[in-house]
């Protein structure tokens, strides 16, 4: 069964888990019998790559794209939906998932009923099988990715899209950086679901705390430019509350109301948050003005990145 031919194409990115994908291609052909074609992205691994008989012993069609070196799961998933993007039609629709079974194959049916009326279905977590830790500093973040953009985001990679959305998400270039920011960029509609997040079926996650700081800090950058104007409004703030306290400063003094050596203590400290807050205003707007480079990527840019294609061989996939 070619691509073309399936309701629904699932993308997912593998680094390093052959036992806990397999488990998932099986648990996918189960849940969807008929028209599912899956387009595993195997992420440069190399100790345990994954091979196309994973998903024929799976029984379900689709690809394995095997890439050059380890470039990141949200640049995985971005080569996947550049490459489903190339063939799609506009009756099918794509999920997005990780291949490590947090993202439950049963749930999918619940974002598949809301793509109707939407572009986009993201699956927001009810609850995560995660360590204390890990749920409050995901807390914290939260709160500052909103303070910082003026956004909430409450989603990962587990998502439905429909063809269009998919055309428009391979032609912006904050996708390849961070996938949900990405989404929340694109002014696609956007529904949420209440899903559960499921356990890892094997082994541990490939992702520390260094690289989960990393992954949030990349979805900062995709509102560089908002993130950019909040802090030299907030540097001019400071800046101009710094002058208006060296003014109250210098007239206390020549009042008479200022001890001696306080004077010149308070008005060195404002007059050097006014400089470096000053400073950093005009850098943040020069830098507000600057493309970001190094992440674009268009539908057909993902072929850069792959070294082979491999289909499964009961019938041919689309090439």
């Amino acid at each position: 069964m070619t691509m073309n031919r399936c309701r629904m194409i699932v993308v997912t990115p593998v680094y390093e888990d052959v036992e806990a994908s397999s488990r998932l291609f099986k648990e996918l052909a189960a849940e969807f019998p008929r028209g599912i074609y899956i387009v595993a992205v195997d992420d440069g691994s190399v100790r345990q790559p994954l091979n196309i008989g994973s998903l024929e012993d799976a029984g379900v069609d689709g690809v394995v794209l095997k890439l050059r070196r380890n470039v990141g799961h949200q640049r995985a998933i971005a080569i996947g939906l550049g490459y489903v993007s190339e063939y799609i039609q506009p009756d099918q629709c794509v999920i997005t998932m990780d291949s490590d079974g947090e993202d439950v194959p049963s749930t999918i049916p619940h974002l598949l009923n809301r793509l109707g009326a939407d572009d986009v279905v993201v699956a927001r977590r009810e609850s995560r099988v995660e360590t204390f830790r890990f749920k409050l500093f995901y807390a914290i973040y939260k709160r500052f990715f909103s303070l910082m953009t003026g956004r909430t985001i409450n989603f990962g990679n587990f998502m439905a899209l429909n063809a269009p959305a998919v055309r428009r998400l391979v032609a912006m270039q904050e996708l390849p950086l961070h996938v949900a920011g990405a989404v929340l960029a694109s002014r696609l509609r956007i529904a949420e679901c209440a899903i559960h997040r499921g356990p890892r079926y094997a082994g541990r996650s490939k992702m520390n705390f260094v690289g989960l700081v990393l992954h949030g800090f990349k979805g900062l950058m995709v509102f560089a430019e908002d993130v950019l104007v909040r802090v030299g409004i907030s540097c001019a703030l400071i800046a101009a509350l710094s002058l208006l306290g060296a003014t109250a400063a210098v007239i206390l003094k020549l009042i008479g109301f200022s001890t001696p050596g306080w004077f010149s203590i308070a008005l060195g400290i404002l007059l050097l948050v006014f400089l470096q807050t000053g400073t950093l205003t005009l850098t943040t707007l020069m830098l507000t003005g600057v493309v970001r480079g190094g992440t674009n990527m268009t539908a057909a840019a993902y072929q850069e990145f792959v070294e082979q294609i491999l289909a499964t061989s009961s019938r041919t996939a689309a090439k």
